[in-house]
């Protein structure tokens, strides 16, 4: 099996519009919640969520090309050219065969139907656009990026929940690893911030209406947000041999079903998740430098991650950070593990921790380091990015320093 390396990089998140805004955010501990801007606002009674502020669509795409877009697939293809340009890939032809995207996604084209829905239900409409299927298909995104850069390998989606982008990048390093593929584009794009989105999320009772803040005592639910992020997995040698710049070295790869109950999160689940992903690594409970947590800031999740990870870690969580950077850039569904997975690259790159914030008191419930409200510089080889889905679906993924 053949090492495989993070080559490429790029973003489209409320904290920012490419990687170095964003882990300028994530040291600053910037917060990029706010109030909601959607249709009929007002009628939501969550009115606050972290959205894309000041992305202009016609600055990056053709008119006639936006026909065929909806938001979700702009955030993915403006973060796969970015990648794809850090990395200094030429995709030609011959890479072309031995090169493929896996994307992931909770909503797909969730706008496009809420659009869609008022068109014909409260406008009195007979007629749709005839592109709305191709906009709000889950494989939008993994389509248009493969068509973009003339990949013609292995290309698919994977939707599951909160761990899609989790799930899809462990599946494009299986593929690279497994000698597949050479390249892979991968990570995942969700934007759910519309009238239908959120009056859906409302209805499961998990939503805060001021903030999000994982781990601490007085948390009151998840904040919804919008974004998404694409990284280059490139075989170990494939790169060396192009002198690309490795960014981090994907080390292992978990994934679990708690097979229990749809909504309500588990212990076991997730812990046999980290176990596997470090198993998968070669490594020890002792190595983990650093967790980017799942930390949706629901009373539920956050007791019961720190709790699987005082399981799996024992003593040692007492000396490893575990932070959660949904409590800034809110919960970006389906494309959430791949920002987050941003955090984890810095860390390994720069030394620094991107903070929890907003944290206001320790809940005992959830005796870990949350990194609370600063960023902090610390020495990190091995770090560690959780997703855990609604349905009981859990994927981890594992990072290490650059070869």
């Amino acid at each position: 099996m053949r090492r495989v390396v993070i080559t490429g990089a790029g973003t489209l998140n409320p904290l920012g519009a490419d990687t170095a805004q964003t882990c300028a955010a994530l040291r600053a501990g910037k917060c990029a919640i706010g109030p909601l801007s959607c249709r009929d606002v007002a009628r939501l009674t969550i009115q606050i969520g972290a959205e894309i502020r000041g992305f202009d669509p016609a600055a990056h795409f053709a008119r006639n090309s936006l026909s065929l877009l909806d938001r979700f697939s702009q955030i993915a293809l403006v973060s796969a050219r970015q990648a794809v340009a850090q990395s200094g890939l030429e995709i030609d032809a011959a890479l072309g065969l031995r090169a493929g995207v896996v994307m992931g996604t909770a909503g797909g084209g969730n706008l496009t139907v809420d659009d869609n829905y008022r068109t014909v239900y409260e406008e009195g409409k007979n007629r749709v656009h005839p592109l709305v299927v191709p906009r709000l298909m889950h494989n939008a995104a993994a389509s248009h990026i493969s068509m973009e850069f003339g990949l013609k390998g292995p290309s698919w989606t994977v939707s599951t929940a909160c761990a899609s982008a989790n799930h899809a990048m462990g599946q494009a390093f299986h593929m690279v690893r497994g000698g597949g593929a050479d390249v892979m584009l991968t990570g995942g794009s969700d934007a759910m911030l519309g009238f239908g989105g959120i009056k859906a999320w409302e209805g499961l009772r998990v939503m805060s209406r001021d903030t999000c803040r994982p781990f601490s005592r007085d948390r009151s639910g998840l904040v919804q947000g919008e974004g998404g992020a694409v990284f280059v997995f490139e075989a170990f040698e494939h790169a060396k041999a192009r002198g690309a710049e490795i960014l981090a070295e994907v080390a292992g790869f978990g994934m679990s079903a708690d097979a229990g109950d749809i909504v309500m999160p588990d212990q076991d689940g997730p812990l046999r998740a980290m176990r596997a992903a470090l198993a998968d690594a070669g490594l020890n409970q002792e190595d983990v430098d650093y967790v980017n947590a799942h930390g949706t800031g629901t009373a539920a999740n956050d007791r019961t991650e720190a709790a699987a990870l005082r399981v799996l870690l024992g003593d040692h969580l007492d000396r490893c950070p575990v932070s959660s950077t949904k409590s800034m850039h809110g919960h970006l569904i389906g494309g959430t593990s791949a920002v987050e997975l941003l955090a984890c690259v810095m860390a390994l790159r720069e030394h620094v921790i991107a903070p929890t914030v907003n944290f206001t008191e320790v809940d005992p419930d959830c005796a870990l380091d949350p990194v609370p409200n600063e960023a902090r510089e610390a020495r990190v080889q091995v770090a560690m990015s959780n997703a855990f889905a609604f349905g009981g679906l859990n994927a981890v993924l594992v990072l290490r320093s650059a070869p």
